[in-house]
Parts: structure tokens; C-alpha cells; sequence
């Protein structure tokens, strides 16, 4: 213990030192950039229809705030029971393909939904639920609702989008999680996202 209390104290130490926390960052920034490659390599694709949405803070740089039809999800597709008392909560929704080639709620729960062929489970964000009535919408996030552009390229493509005619391809992990794979204008691509 004595000498390794030495060796930090001398110069030597102080190098060893960072070059271990050096490694330790190395280390984390490549599991956050692997994972999320990950999910664009291998994740299931689905297609989201977008919605409009008020016009972004441009403060915040360019980006194009993202609303899909699926971040509104019926209480009457939730199974196993809506929670009734407050709290945070995760909401976990089933999506199938329809013939228009998007992806739309078919269930959804407070507790995971096992996989079953020809869908895909999309996990929401935390978020904070108070109650819910028969007739109410859910409204879930799941942390796909913005998209950065290159410099002075958000305004038209928010256009296009108020116009109903953006479509985002997405990437969903077997645990639930998403990443926006591309952006489409009238169904061409415009934007491919890059692995890494």
C-alpha cells in the first residue's frame, strides 16, 4: 500500500494516473457510440408517419422537431391494466406494418409485451402519469422526436412536414430502444444516418 501511495506521489504516478483515466473515457465514449450503432446495424426497420407541430426555438440550433402518429396511443389498446395510482411510468407499444408501409399502434402495456412475428416494441421515455379516462390518448415520447440537419436545412424540410410529406425510417432494438436511421421527403430519402 506504501508503495503505491509512493509511486502516485512521484511523477510517474501522476502519469500512470491519466493514462488510466484516459483509457476509462476511451472506454466509455466507445460503449455510447457502439450502442447506438448497434441499433442502426441490426435493429428492426420500421417507418413512422410524421405529424405537424409548432415551429421549433431556434436558439437550440438545427434540428427539425419530430411528432408521430404513434406518440398518441389509445387507452383502449393498453392491456394488463392502466396504473391508478400517479407516478412514472414506461409504456412499452406494439406497432405493425400497414399496406400504406407505415407502422401503427396495434397494443400496447405498463409491463413488457412479448415479441410476436411481423411487430416491433417500441419503449417509451419515462414520463409522469396522473390517471387516465376511457377516451383518453397517452401521449409518449420515445426520444426520436428531434432530428439535426446541416446548417439552414430545417426550414424546409419543417415545411415539408407541416405538409404531411416527411416520413422517418427508424431502427428499434430488440429491447425497445430507437434511433432515426433516415428522413424522407415525399418518399425519397434526403437524409441517411451514419453508423458511427
Amino acid at each position: 500500500m506504501n508503495s503505491l501511495l509512493a509511486r502516485l506521489q512521484s511523477g510517474r504516478g501522476y502519469v500512470l494516473s491519466a493514462i488510466i483515466v484516459a483509457g476509462l473515457q476511451t472506454v466509455i465514449l466507445g460503449t455510447i457510440i457502439q450502442s447506438r450503432a448497434s441499433i442502426l446495424n441490426s435493429g428492426a426497420e420500421v417507418l413512422l408517419k410524421t405529424a405537424p407541430v409548432d415551429p421549433r426555438d431556434f436558439l437550440r440550433g438545427d434540428y427539425v422537431v419530430l411528432n408521430y402518429d404513434i406518440s398518441s396511443v389509445p387507452v383502449q389498446t393498453v392491456s394488463g391494466g392502466i396504473p391508478a395510482e400517479p407516478g412514472e411510468r414506461t409504456l412499452w407499444v406494439r406497432l405493425k406494418k400497414q399496406e400504406d408501409g407505415f407502422w401503427t399502434v396495434i397494443e400496447s402495456s405498463f409491463h413488457g409485451l412479448p415479441p410476436l412475428p411481423e411487430t416491433v416494441i417500441l419503449r417509451s421515455q419515462p414520463f409522469y402519469s396522473g390517471g387516465l379516462a376511457a377516451g383518453d390518448s397517452i401521449r409518449v415520447e420515445y426520444g426520436i422526436e428531434r432530428y439535426y440537419v446541416p446548417e439552414g436545412e430545417g426550414k424546409p424540410i419543417e415545411e415539408a412536414r407541416n405538409g404531411g410529406n416527411v416520413a422517418i425510417s427508424v431502427r428499434v432494438s430488440p429491447d425497445g430502444s430507437a434511433q432515426v436511421r433516415g428522413l424522407l421527403v415525399d418518399n425519397k430519402p434526403v437524409y441517411d444516418e451514419p453508423l458511427y
